[in-house]
C-alpha cells in the first residue's frame, strides 16, 4: 500500500507490504524472527523492482528504544545480514539512493518527507518508542541535521494495531492518558484501550507539523491480520510487514 500524501511527491518513493500467501514466509521480510534467512533475503530483492536497481537498503535492530540513526554513507547495511546492522528504532537521511527501512507487526510505522530540505525520516514506534517520544525526536535529528522546519515535514503513520485492539494494563496506560483521546476505558476492569496511531499525532502536531500535512491510516493490524502481519492477533507470529522511504 502506499500513502496519498506521499504519492504526489515525485521526489520521494515509499511503500508498505503486505502479505503474500503465494510468496515464502508470507511475505515477512524480517531476519531476526528465526525464518530461513535465504527465503526471507529473497522476500527482500522483491523490493528492488519498486525502488529501482541502484538503490541501497538500511536495515536496524530494533530496541523499542529512542536512539536515531542519520545515514551518512552511501552504503547498504542490515539488509542482507543483520551484522552490520545499527541498533535504533528511527533512521534520517539527506541521501537519494538510500532506502530507509522499519519493521511492524503492530507497532506504529512512520515516514517522513521534507521536500523543502530534500530529508526523509522513517520511525519504528512501539508503546515504549512513543513514550520516550520517539517521533519528536525524529523530527529534532531532522532539524538538527538537515535544517528541516516541522511546518514542512509530511508525515505520514502506518498500519498498526488500532484502539479496537490494543488492551493494555495502568502500568501501560497511564504513560499516555494526557494524550485526548488516546486512552478508554477496557472491556474489562483494570484495562485500558490505547491508541498509539492518536498519541504519535498529537505529539507531531505538539511540535508544530502541520495538521493537513498528516495522513494516518485507519488500518488496525488486528482486525486486518490477512493484509498485514499483526503479532497479537496472530499469537506471536514470527512475521513482518515493512515500511520503505527513498528520495528520488
Amino acid at each position: 500500500m502506499k500513502f496519498t500524501l506521499l504519492d504526489q511527491c515525485s521526489a520521494v518513493r515509499h511503500l508498505v507490504s503486505e502479505k503474500k500467501s503465494e510468496v515464502d514466509c508470507g511475505f515477512s521480510l524480517a531476519l531476526h524472527t528465526g525464518e530461513p534467512r535465504e527465503k526471507i533475503v529473497k522476500n527482500r530483492t522483491i523490493l528492488t523492482d519498486h525502488f529501482g536497481t541502484d538503490s541501497l537498503f538500511v536495515g536496524i535492530r530494533q530496541v523499542h528504544g529512542d536512539t536515531v540513526h542519520a545515514v551518512t554513507e552511501t552504503k547498504e547495511r542490515g539488509w542482507a545480514t543483520l551484522l552490520d546492522a545499527v541498533e535504533a528504532d528511527a533512521l534520517i537521511t539527506d541521501l537519494p539512493q538510500m532506502v530507509l527501512t522499519i519493521l511492524t507487526a503492530d507497532c506504529v510505522p512512520i515516514l517522513l518527507y521534507d521536500p523543502i530540505a530534500g530529508a526523509i525520516g522513517a520511525v519504528h514506534a512501539g508503546w515504549k518508542g512513543t513514550q520516550t517520544e520517539i517521533l519528536p525526536k525524529t523530527i529534532a535529528k531532522m532539524q538538527e541535521k538537515y535544517g528541516s522546519k516541522p511546518q514542512n515535514i509530511l508525515l505520514a503513520i502506518g498500519p498498526a494495531i488500532g484502539q479496537c485492539c490494543y488492551e493494555v494494563g495502568e502500568e501501560v496506560a497511564r504513560h499516555f492518558m494526557d494524550y485526548m483521546g488516546a486512552v478508554l476505558a477496557g472491556k474489562v476492569a483494570g484495562k485500558y484501550q490505547l491508541d498509539l496511531k492518536r498519541v504519535n499525532q498529537l505529539q507531531a502536531l505538539e511540535i508544530g507539523i502541520n495538521v493537513e500535512n498528516i495522513e494516518v491510516t485507519p488500518l488496525c493490524t488486528s482486525c486486518a491480520k490477512n493484509r498485514f502481519f499483526s503479532y497479537r492477533a496472530e499469537q506471536g507470529c514470527s512475521g513482518r510487514f515493512l515500511s520503505a522511504i527513498k528520495l528520488v
